[in-house]
């Protein structure tokens, strides 16, 4: 049986700071609008205190879940045990979207490492934390990191990926508002 906490327990964060891979999934208000499910891997997932964690955001294809956030601000985190014993935790609560600009950036920025597809931050604050058994999960080897999006990042540059962003992330699939200008008020 799935247990509920009131809040990440030191040994919770040392699981979810094992994980390497790690899901999120956000959903806009409206019924016919499209659900988002989206891997996050690599060193981006940090734990700002027991009730608050973030991730770093890197350019991609789309930015469902930006335009979701800034919508709504629903978003569950599932972290799954792929290796050792298995296990499942949710992290559910109201998320934001943090880009420079922002007020939190330049101290919330400093938590991670760069890179060059950097986007933003988001930030969730929770409201509830749960596990689960996770037998169902199957049992993975990792075997290192791709390194194709940081290429590609690299490729295109500053510029290239402002530039990028504003034709592939400013609408979401189903066209919300989602990305703005890096510098955000």
């Amino acid at each position: 049986m799935g247990k509920v906490y009131s809040e990440i327990t030191p040994a919770l964060a040392d699981w979810l700071r094992q994980q390497r891979l790690f899901f999120v999934a956000t959903a806009p208000l409206a019924a016919e609008g499209h659900i988002n499910c989206s891997p996050k891997g690599g060193d981006c997932f940090r734990i700002l205190d027991p009730l608050t964690v973030a991730y770093q955001d890197l350019t991609g294809s789309g930015a469902e879940t930006i335009a979701h956030l800034r919508e709504n601000g629903r978003l569950v985190m599932m972290f799954c045990a792929f290796e050792g014993r298995s296990q499942i935790v949710r992290l559910y609560g109201q998320g934001e979207v943090i880009t420079p600009g922002h007020p939190d950036f330049e101290a919330l920025a400093s938590y991670f490492l760069p890179h060059p597809g950097f986007r933003a931050i988001v930030r969730l604050r929770l409201t509830r934390i749960s596990d689960a058994c996770g037998d169902g999960v199957p049992l993975m080897q990792f075997q290192g990191e791709r390194d194709a999006l940081r290429t590609w990042a690299e490729d295109k540059g500053q510029e290239g990926l402002m530039a990028y962003r504003r034709q592939k992330n400013r609408l979401s699939i189903d066209g919300l508002p989602a990305w703005r200008e890096e510098v955000e008020s």
